[in-house]
């Protein structure tokens, strides 16, 4: 008797858990995305769940979708070594059609403290933690070869990202997803806490995500990772990995106006596009060059 009283809780959990993700599934499909046109293969789209119908909670969520990358639209490693500078700077000097903040970075110095290489060239090295150990954040890669990119896992080997044959890489992470399945992510508070999100995705058809989720806001309250995977399956990515989040979480537009930030920075604790932080790397969308 006592171990059938101890089923049935356990049994409703499970139900409610099941009812509430598929709502949350639900939910995606359904809504009804603002889209816009940003250029050939190129388009944004958005969405404020503003009814706590997503995760029990309101969340603004703005994409852009690459169709082709690599045909039209090419994506591109953008950074600096030591100076910091906002995603709308970085996109208006390059030139781009949009951009997005990038991986992790030192606040206080600049520069990434994770691998990165452009055009064949190393820039930075992965920064270890003082176990020698790598982060988190240094366990897979966004991968670029001719404007188009993939989403790599780390091998285990010490030496991996520097035998990448690709001629631009950016580490970062955790990997949420990987070759249609999800990863396994630890009860770190990093990933169980919400939090503005970053993240890459990548379609069965070749579509390209970069996607971000606002948070620390009333209108918007971020994600865990673990809510961050369930949404990047929802929306048909085979694979995805997080990039840097919290007050880095930028996406910028150069056709949009406010400045061209899609997105609700949270840096300056307002619910506008003015609270852009500065960053030391982002990843570029720019048409290609004829």
């Amino acid at each position: 008797m006592r171990f059938k009283q101890l089923l049935l809780p356990l049994f409703l959990l499970i139900v409610t858990q099941a009812e509430a993700q598929y709502s949350d599934s639900v939910a995606v499909r359904k809504a009804r995305w603002q889209k816009v046109r940003i250029a050939k293969d190129v388009r944004l789209y958005r969405y404020h769940f503003n009814a706590k119908e997503l995760f029990s909670a309101n969340e603004f969520i703005s994409y852009l979708e690459v169709k082709r990358p690599g045909k039209r639209a090419m994506l591109e490693i953008g950074y600096e070594k030591q100076e910091l500078k906002t995603v709308p700077a970085f996109g208006e000097q390059a030139g781009a059609l949009a951009a997005v903040n990038g991986t992790f970075f030192d606040v206080k110095n600049g520069g990434s403290v994770d691998f990165i290489k452009s055009a064949g060239q190393v820039i930075t090295q992965n920064r270890l933690d003082k176990d020698g150990k790598r982060s988190r954040h240094q366990m897979a890669a966004v991968v670029i070869h001719n404007g188009k990119p993939e989403i790599v896992k780390w091998d285990g080997s010490a030496d991996w990202e520097n035998k990448l044959p690709h001629d631009d890489v950016m580490l970062s992470g955790p990997l949420l997803r990987l070759n249609g399945l999800d990863e396994s992510l630890d009860s770190a508070a990093f990933n169980k806490l919400r939090h503005p999100r970053t993240c890459v995705g990548l379609r069965p058809d070749g579509k390209i995500i970069l996607l971000t989720v606002d948070g620390r806001q009333e209108q918007s309250a971020g994600m865990s990772l673990f809510e961050l995977t369930k949404l990047m399956r929802w929306l048909g990515c085979i694979a995805a990995i997080n990039l840097d989040g919290g007050g880095s979480t930028t996406l910028w537009v150069n056709a949009e106006p406010d400045g061209g930030v899609v997105n609700y920075p949270s840096d300056n604790k307002k619910w506008d596009h003015a609270g852009t932080r500065k960053v030391a790397n982002v990843i570029f969308v720019k048409a290609k060059k004829r």
